[in-house]
């Protein structure tokens, strides 16, 4: 094993795994954390603590992740090559190695159009496969990015993200063999509703050999209201939510469809599940923590295994 987190045993040990999301808050307060974490614990293998999500400012990922450490939840932090250079970059995984954190998550990061600060300029200074290779540099070749040397490294096992259904779809496989080259140990993709389609990246991400270079978590996530379905059917660029979808949700009273969504969201992990070169989920209740207990269970991935 590369750094021994919980995430990376359950991989590496045979399990399917199962991460989850947390977005912190935008403001001081810790104790929408410690809220958030209750939720969580036990439910899921690790958690993701997005890094100003679509450029909203919010608490810093790292200080989150340092909570959670502190209630004995395994964190995934997130690094966007958005706000930072590569002398920020390096510093902050640093530290964060210092702290105990041991999972990350290298991302490009949304536009700042999409946030509150749409003023505020982009850095940019490396794309998501180049801080990928410049992560696993730190950590295999104690090397900074000028190519210096280190006396301690950072320990991280290292992740990407991936959207199987954005344009060009026949490209998306060849991406995401880019960035397992570049140094991804697992990769967690966007949220799938189309699982068809799904199936259909899979078996090309397989057929190029990618899930024997790096673990392949599948993004599910529950849909609280139509609303929200077509909001994500036609705002979200390179989310596929297809029709069936909707109208099984028009088919229930306005007060089930929470847990329609619920259920709709544990079929999903189901049907994923069998298929070839997926090694886990990544749940992505956003701002519905309370609904991940009852998605495990009913998924059948409850409890989870210790290791």
């Amino acid at each position: 094993m590369k750094v021994a987190s919980n995430l990376e045993k359950i991989l590496t040990g045979g399990h399917f795994a199962a991460t989850g999301e947390m977005g912190p808050p935008k403001s001081a307060n810790g104790d929408v954390i410690r809220r958030k974490a209750g939720l969580l614990q036990g439910h899921v293998d690790a958690v993701n603590i997005t890094d100003n999500q679509t450029a909203i400012v919010r608490m810093s990922s790292i200080s989150v992740a340092t909570m959670l450490l502190q209630v004995g939840l395994e964190p995934i932090i997130q690094m966007t090559c958005r706000d930072r250079n590569r002398l920020a970059i390096q510093a902050d995984l640093l530290g964060a190695s210092a702290l105990g954190i041991r999972n990350l998550l290298c991302l490009t990061g949304d536009h700042v159009s999409f946030g509150n600060h749409k003023t505020a300029r982009g850095v940019h200074d490396l794309d998501s496969v180049q801080l990928l290779d410049m992560v696993r540099t730190m950590r295999d070749d104690k090397k900074f990015a000028c190519g210096e040397e280190m006396d301690v490294e950072p320990r991280f096992f290292i992740g990407a993200a991936e959207n199987p259904f954005a344009d060009p779809f026949e490209y998306r496989p060849l991406r995401l063999a880019k960035k397992a080259a570049a140094g991804a140990d697992f990769v967690q993709t966007q949220l799938i509703y189309n699982v068809d389609k799904f199936g259909e990246f899979m078996k090309r991400v397989c057929d190029l050999g990618i899930h024997e270079k790096c673990y392949i978590l599948a993004g599910v996530g529950p849909i609280k209201s139509i609303g929200m379905a077509r909001y994500m059917q036609a705002s979200v660029p390179g989310m596929d939510v297809p029709e069936d979808i909707i109208a099984r949700l028009r088919g229930v009273p306005k007060d089930q469809v929470r847990k329609e969504g619920i259920k709709q969201c544990a079929e999903i992990i189901q049907q994923v599940r069998e298929m070839p070169g997926v090694a886990g989920v990544h749940v992505m209740a956003i701002e519905w923590e309370e609904a991940v207990p009852e998605i495990m269970e009913l998924a059948g991935l409850a409890p989870r295994p210790k290791v």
